[in-house]
């Protein structure tokens, strides 16, 4: 072997155990970055967010269910307490002919289009 080929036979090991040692490092960075940052759960706001809405929902739908309320003023729909409408419905369902008639007359009542509102003037003419 001549002297050129013994400072290749360097060059090249040389280059070999600089890429390891590097890559060790990149390696060894890469472990020390990943332990000592906790990243938060890409959800974590987002089910925060869901928990507070369920919660709203479910205090609205309380306060539907156990107070009476304007469903439609202009046709006449209320809401009512469930124990209340079963009360009512129970005496008028006493004489089925009748109840069958007034529940007829109020579907026809409630489904019936409402009038027109009359016509807003245009304020530019």
């Amino acid at each position: 072997m001549n002297r050129n080929d013994l400072g290749q036979i360097n060059r090249a090991s040389g280059a070999a155990a600089g890429f390891v040692i590097a890559t060790f490092i990149f390696v060894a960075l890469i472990v020390i970055v990943k332990c000592s940052v906790a990243v938060p759960a890409i959800d974590a706001d987002r089910d925060a967010a869901i928990a507070q809405s369920l919660m709203e929902i479910r205090s609205n739908e309380v306060v539907c269910l156990d107070n009476p309320g304007w469903i439609d003023r202009q046709r006449g729909i209320v809401r009512l307490p469930l124990d209340t409408a079963l009360q009512i419905a129970a005496r008028e369902w006493q004489n089925p002919a009748q109840a069958r008639a007034d529940l007829l007359a109020r579907e026809e009542k409630a489904t019936a289009p409402l009038p027109k509102q009359p016509a807003q003037p245009n304020p530019f003419e």
